[in-house]
């Protein structure tokens, strides 16, 4: 059985939904970040990084949320979270993950922790609104994508690329001009919600609308 160490609204949030898509038995494991419980020794033998989220699948313990993800789809090819080896609609699947892990991920974690880069508070202000002008870029491309393209990332295909953005769109929710406001994420982000996976994950880590 998997076991998912995660935390509400977090990173984990994406590999959650995953699991509750695929429908397979799995246990959650709550990772208390109000207690510093990600840099506990026990965790950091599962991650040395002290981040969240953990994989623990029988003998094989992962790390990092887009690998997870792709760990997930692999294992669960019925479940339809990635396009088929070899097509080439499974590039465009890995474009996305990677861009949104590599990129938009990246840009957010600066936004939400600039003092990692400065220890001047007027200068982590500056990064925080410099990351959040250039996160918004990338929704605005994004936007362009989804506007010219169909319902999903993969057009007509729904993959765990679009649970991805959820997670991410969500996390945009406090900024100026969100995700959301972006009329084909909207689409897209309305139309992920409803599904039941997503419901549940929503019910288990206590979180209300509004969602994103």
């Amino acid at each position: 059985m998997y076991t998912l160490h995660y935390y509400p609204g977090n990173a984990s949030m994406a590999p959650h939904m995953a699991l509750e898509e695929i429908g397979e038995p799995f246990e959650l494991s709550l990772v208390d970040r109000t207690k510093n419980a990600q840099k506990s020794p026990d965790y950091l033998r599962l991650n040395p990084n002290g981040l969240i989220p953990v994989l623990v699948d029988g003998e094989l313990v992962l790390f990092e949320s887009a690998a997870i993800c792709l760990h997930l789809a692999d294992r669960h090819p019925e479940s339809r979270l990635a396009p088929p080896f070899g097509l080439p609609l499974r590039a465009h699947f890995y474009k996305w993950l990677i861009h949104l892990t590599n990129t938009v991920q990246a840009e957010l974690i600066t936004y939400f922790y600039p003092e990692r880069l400065t220890d001047d508070a007027a200068a982590a202000a500056q990064v925080k609104a410099h990351a959040e002008a250039r996160i918004g870029q990338m929704f605005d491309r994004i936007e362009t994508a989804l506007a010219a393209g169909g319902s999903y990332l993969l057009g007509d295909s729904f993959s765990v690329a679009d649970l991805y953005l959820l997670m991410l769109a969500r996390w945009t929710r406090g900024f100026v001009n969100p995700a959301r406001n972006r009329a084909a994420v909207r689409r897209l982000l309305d139309r992920l919600v409803e599904r039941p996976a997503v419901r549940r994950v929503f019910a288990k880590e206590g979180i209300e609308a509004p969602f994103f």
